[in-house]
């Protein structure tokens, strides 16, 4: 019996070596039908040195960056799939990694998303993703299960989790075909917990599947301390409060926004003198506070 096709797509933004290093390690994948799509968010240095090394791979070139959301939807408008595995280019991938999540979509039903066991490429003992708990509708934080804990088998067993991560999410196409692509307003943070919700909301569940796992090294596109991040993390918190919490609750998180988280980061980018941080944080909370027509998502046509 033939196996599904699936597209595996990623994100080149200025980061070849590791896109190239990505591509290598999916060389040891075992699934047979696979595509990889490699879309470039119009990067500084051409990417065609991909395909003289690839020349399977589907490059697609943006010819500006739409950020996460957006290089992914550009992905998915050409996949050929029947599932598609969005995956960071900042990762390295176990072989058996494809077969194990398609099997969990094959031995329960409703699923409507997989993501693998993620642990930190630089320490691989140590665990970054093992499901998650929902977000705080008042907050807008969660909390990571097994988040920089030692893998010791503690986190082994499939379960039905609250949000993915980003960095490795296996959707089939009929999900996508339902709720549609997603949410390019946010350009970057925070999308895939929108589109985890978008996902609960049409009846489906969120899988996490530890039998394969992959290795991440975490943030090399952004960096840990950017004011790109600190603006995005700001403006998008509030967008995906504004799109996925409903009213009266809603006027309790703009409450705690108003009172307490905003005076309280913005005192701490002070006393740290990080004026640059201050700025971008106020920034992004008052673009996402009146950013307007947030409730739109694209469709996928194909």
């Amino acid at each position: 019996m033939n196996k599904p096709l699936i597209s595996v797509i990623t994100i080149n933004y200025n980061g070849l070596v590791h896109t190239m290093g990505f591509l290598e390690s999916f060389q040891k994948v075992s699934y047979p039908n696979v595509e990889i799509i490699v879309v470039d968010n119009a990067s500084k240095e051409s990417p065609d040195s991909i395909l003289d090394k690839y020349p399977e791979t589907i490059l697609i070139k943006s010819p500006v960056n739409e950020g996460f959301a957006g290089g992914n939807n550009r992905g998915m408008e050409v996949a050929k799939g029947d599932f598609f595995f969005l995956i960071n280019n900042d990762t390295e991938v176990a072989p058996d990694l494809l077969e194990t999540l398609l099997e969990r979509t094959e031995i329960v039903e409703n699923v409507g998303l997989v993501c693998p066991k993620i642990l930190y490429h630089e320490e691989p003992d140590i665990i970054q993703y093992a499901g998650f708990s929902a977000i705080n509708p008042i907050t807008g934080r969660g909390r990571g299960k097994g988040y920089l804990e030692k893998d010791e088998g503690q986190y082994q067993v499939a379960e039905i989790t609250q949000l993915a991560h980003g960095a490795a999410m296996f959707i089939p196409r009929k999900v996508v075909k339902e709720i549609g692509l997603m949410a390019e307003l946010y350009f970057l943070y925070y999308e895939e917990m929108d589109y985890c919700e978008r996902i609960k909301q049409a009846g489906y569940d969120i899988w996490y599947e530890p039998k394969s796992y992959i290795l991440h090294k975490e943030s090399m596109s952004v960096g840990k301390n950017s004011l790109l991040k600190t603006y995005y993390m700001s403006r998008n918190r509030w967008l995906y409060l504004r799109r996925n919490v409903a009213y009266p609750l809603f006027f309790f998180t703009a409450g705690y926004y108003m009172l307490i988280a905003l005076p309280k980061n913005l005192l701490v980018h002070a006393f740290k003198f990080e004026w640059g941080h201050f700025g971008k944080y106020f920034k992004g909370f008052v673009d996402g506070l009146f950013l307007k027509d947030i409730k739109e998502n694209p469709t996928l046509n194909n």
